[in-house]
Parts: structure tokens; sequence; C-alpha cells
């Protein structure tokens, strides 16, 4: 007798940091899981556990293309959109690249539930919406500033079109905003450019800024156990989260867990500036009420992510290597 699947699930990005970390928690709860990337940045390696699950199917697609995509959507009742440009840093150099992957993509997706009357859709926006919030920790809220990067704008505007479509068509969202994730398989950030310093000479690191900015982090662990209750718990057409801890880091208290870790006391030195690059914001603390009212709390501190992250990337050194 055939397993009945309790639903079939997209995941975008789905060979990404969070995606593939995602796709694996949803296998194990039985579902058909559809799983949708272009590997621009996505590593077939973070799918190795996944794809031998017979449960899994994995389409390499790009986004952009609607003709395409709105077939594999077929019989879903959810989404998960994770597939995005997530390059902050460099986002001024690339404007067309954070419209395209994180709004166009974001548009095409849409679409390609409308036509198939798929209902359901989770979003990974970020904190960065917020621009440089004068109120902290900020709430899902307050009043937006102007924003300050591509990345951030980008995914503001997905998120309008999202809630434009729950008016539209009645679909119902879920929207998080993230801070900075940690964890297996991380592959992006400032503790992944401080560790590929390190591992090439452990005498220097070199960082951008003061290292005074104060970030907040979120292990991964965490923010897919608060999208799946926020999902079970909160049944509005649009839901809104922040995702994040009851805590910051500076820049420079990372460093000091970073080289801890790897047992290194190197010379360190600082560009200058309160901040990194165009479009960093000095300081991000998100007010985690919201989804704590629904009974998630974090079981990683941001030491403990931080060491998690070093430990992994430490043991996994190929994610460093240059894509061909």
């Amino acid at each position: 007798m055939k397993t009945k699947f309790k639903k079939k699930i997209i995941v975008t990005g789905c060979a990404g940091f969070i995606g593939s970390n995602l796709v694996e928690k949803l296998l194990s709860t039985n579902h058909l899981i559809i799983g949708i990337d272009n590997l621009s940045t996505g590593q077939m390696k973070f799918l190795k556990k996944a794809s031998c699950h017979s449960n899994f199917k994995f389409f390499k697609c790009d986004l952009l293309n609607l003709k395409n995509i709105k077939e594999i959507f077929k019989d879903a009742e959810t989404v998960f959109h994770f597939a995005a440009n997530a390059d902050v840093r460099y986002g001024y150099l690339r404007p067309y690249k954070d419209l395209e992957q994180n709004t166009i993509v974001t548009q095409n997706v849409l679409e390609s539930m409308n036509r198939n009357n798929i209902k359901k859709i989770i979003f990974s926006s970020t904190g960065s919406v917020y621009g440089e919030s004068k109120n902290f920790p900020t709430a899902e809220n307050d009043n937006f500033p102007i924003q300050t990067s591509f990345y951030g704008a980008s995914k503001l505007a997905g998120e309008s079109i999202i809630q434009a479509y729950c008016e539209a068509f009645n679909f119902k969202s879920w929207i998080f905003r993230f801070v900075s994730i940690l964890g297996d398989r991380y592959a992006h950030g400032h503790v992944y450019d401080f560790c590929n310093q390190l591992f090439n000479n452990p005498k220097r690191l070199k960082v951008l800024g003061n290292g005074n900015q104060r970030k907040s982090y979120l292990h991964v662990d965490d923010c897919i156990n608060a999208i799946l209750i926020a999902i079970k718990k909160s049944k509005k057409k649009i839901n809104i989260f922040n995702l994040g801890t009851n805590e910051y880091i500076s820049v420079k208290e990372s460093i000091k867990v970073i080289c801890n870790q790897l047992q290194l006391k190197p010379k360190v030195s600082f560009s200058g500036g309160k901040r990194g690059w165009i479009g960093d914001n000095p300081f991000i603390f998100l007010n985690n009420k919201k989804i704590v009212s629904l009974g998630w709390k974090p079981k990683f501190t941001i030491k403990k992510s931080i060491e998690h992250t070093v430990k992994f990337l430490k043991q996994n050194k190929w994610v460093f290597k240059k894509r061909k």
C-alpha cells in the first residue's frame, strides 16, 4: 500500500543554505517536496541527503522563466519561496540583479501559484527592510525609513507584491524578516569571510568598518522551527514576523569568538568608518515578541551559533572554492 503524502510543497532556492536545511526538515514530516534552484549560489552537495529521499524531486530551473516554472508548480499546495540574491555588499555594483532575483522572480512565483490555484506562500524577507531604524529592538510595525541597500529595497518590493496577491486572489502569506542566519551550510557573510581569511593566513585579519557594527544572529535550526510554528499557529491573510534572538553582538566580539574557536591570535586591522560597505546597517536588532508569543524560543545563543558555524566551515573548506 502506497503512503499518502500530506501535501506537495514547492521550495525555491532549495540548494541554498536555509533552503536545503528546510527541505530536510519538511521531508522528515513525510511531505512530497519539489525543489527548485538555478545553482548560481546553491550547492548540490547541500542536497546530498535529500536527493536520496524518495519524496524529493529536484528541478534545475531559472525562476525568471515564467513559462517553464508554471508547469513545475502544478498540483502543489504551498510554496516556500527562499530563492534570492543575498549579496548585500555588492548590490550597488549590480542593481539589476537584486531587481531580477528578488523582485521579478517573486512576481513569477506568485503568478505561477495563481495559474495553478496555489494559495499559500512563505517568503524569506530580511531585517534590512527597516533600513537604519531609530527604534531598537525594531518591531514589525515600525515606520520604514529610507532604504539603504538594493537588497533590502528589492525584498520590500517582494513583500508588497505578495500582499497585493493576497488581496486580489485571496492568498495567505507568511513573511519572515530575518536577521543574519548561521549554522551548517552557511556560505555567505562575515563569519564566512573571516574564516576564509584566517584559513589562508592565520596571522592577519582585515575587517571592513571600525568593528563596532552590532548585529543580531539566529541559528538556522531556530529559524526553521520558528517558521513552522508561525505557519501552524498564525492564520491571518498576511502574517509578518521578525526572526531573531534577544541579543546582539559587535563585529569585534564575534572576531574574539571566531579566533577562540580556531585557537588563533591574528593581528586585526580595520578599514574604518561605522559601515563595512554601502548599505551595511551599523545596528540590526529586531523585536521578536510576536513569534515568541506563539511559543517559540531559540535554542542557540549567538556565541554558540558562531562556534557551530566556524566548526562547520573548518570541516568543510570546499565551500570556499570558486564555483566553476
